[in-house]
């Protein structure tokens, strides 16, 4: 692609990062299937290591098909560069590694995805970097919550499952006046919906899996960062020697994923609105959490950094986690299964399921109950959603 700043969106989507010319005129991206790459002579083995020459190296530290979909991505989240990874996971891990040491502190809004919290974990017992999950919603909140060795704070919004809205501006505000970086998970809202580093974080990470690959069949994760210096320095420790990198098909299907995307975005949004229409006149359904219900208390929130809704929606049944296991049983056309962004329409019980790892106790102060259930919209004629909804909840 010739070099233009003023494309829209979705052509970035489609276009950014790739020079058709510079690859025998393919108009896909072409898939650089190798683990290493040959040098002309010894002289440009040795410039290329010690940084001095641009060019391939070995696919552990940099791919063709991977460096598309990493330009394509920094692109979509307004950051000067990014970083795939073999997993979400392998994303989260590496991002807070690279910005913690023993004895710092992290701050984590109260919901967290159930490995994330796990990953944590590992990192109190094993590493001695604590960890504290705050209600994080004024900015007394968030100073009270501030240690002296906090150094970074970790959020997501919309929370996984719950769907709490986390005003990203105002985290960001109070991190910058304490030197503290911010990381934001952007998994359920994906790039088309929300950019939280122009709402000031210092990083943002997705599960790639999810929206961005769209179809089911990648597992992946993303780092996009604000300093391309800071991200070329993280791809060359952390992600070099960890070794959580993703593999070049996975690479070129995130970019098959990602020029659909604007279009996937809009239709799972528009489903959801219509479910959510259908669930509110559902008396076994108790609470119903979407970030564009004008009843959402945070809703004024989600406006100011979300441009719609998305395709997600929580909500909790009557009778506990008997009646949220029977509704899905009873589904014919909706599939129990966790993850999302899929095609498909999915439904999972976070309390047995994503979070069974949390404790009860931390698990409930995070509002996930046992009559739960989180629902990942799809693709599918929304009529057909309804019905299938209908029939199984009428079983209950």
């Amino acid at each position: 692609m010739k070099d233009n700043t003023n494309l829209q969106k979705e052509t970035e989507y489609i276009h950014k990062g790739y020079q058709s010319t510079d690859h025998q005129d393919s108009l896909s991206v072409p898939l650089y299937q190798t683990s290493t790459f040959a040098f002309e002579n010894a002289e440009q083995g040795a410039r290329r290591f010690a940084g001095e020459e641009a060019g391939g190296v070995y696919s552990r530290l940099g791919n063709p098909t991977v460096r598309v979909l990493e330009e394509r991505m920094a692109a979509m989240e307004h950051g000067e560069g990014a970083l795939a990874f073999g997993s979400g996971m392998a994303a989260v891990s590496t991002i807070l590694v690279h910005l913690t040491k023993s004895g710092d502190h992290i701050l984590c809004t109260r919901g967290i995805y159930g490995c994330t919290f796990g990953f944590l974990n590992i990192l109190k017992e094993k590493y001695n970097i604590s960890h504290d999950l705050e209600v994080l919603t004024t900015e007394e909140e968030i100073e009270a919550a501030i240690k002296p060795n906090t150094v970074c704070i970790y959020i997501e919004t919309p929370i996984n499952p719950t769907m709490e809205i986390v005003d990203i501006a105002l985290i960001t505000k109070v991190a910058k006046k304490h030197g503290i970086r911010v990381v934001v998970d952007n998994t359920f809202s994906s790039p088309y919906l929300q950019n939280p580093l122009k709402l000031g974080a210092d990083f943002v990470l997705h599960s790639a899996t999810k929206y961005i690959n769209g179809h089911g069949d990648v597992i992946a994760g993303i780092v996009v960062g604000k300093q391309k210096e800071e991200i070329e320095a993280i791809r060359f420790s952390v992600q070099k020697d960890f070794g959580g990198i993703i593999s070049p098909f996975d690479a070129w299907l995130l970019i098959r994923g990602l020029k659909t995307l604007h279009v996937r975005m809009e239709r799972h949004t528009k489903n959801a609105e219509e479910v959510l229409a259908y669930l509110k006149t559902v008396p076994s359904v108790e609470n119903i959490y979407y970030p564009f219900d004008p009843n959402n208390p945070q809703y004024e929130i989600a406006k100011k950094q979300m441009s719609a809704g998305g395709g997600l929606i929580s909500f909790t049944v009557k009778g506990g986690m008997k009646s949220a296991q029977k509704l899905m049983n009873e589904l014919k056309l909706i599939k129990i299964a966790v993850s999302l962004g899929d095609a498909e329409t999915l439904i999972q019980h976070p309390t047995t399921m994503t979070h069974s790892v949390v404790p009860e106790k931390e698990r409930l102060e995070m509002g996930i109950t046992d009559g739960l259930l989180r629902l990942s919209i799809g693709l599918e004629n929304p009529i057909d959603l309804i019905e299938d909804l209908k029939q199984a909840i009428s079983q209950l």
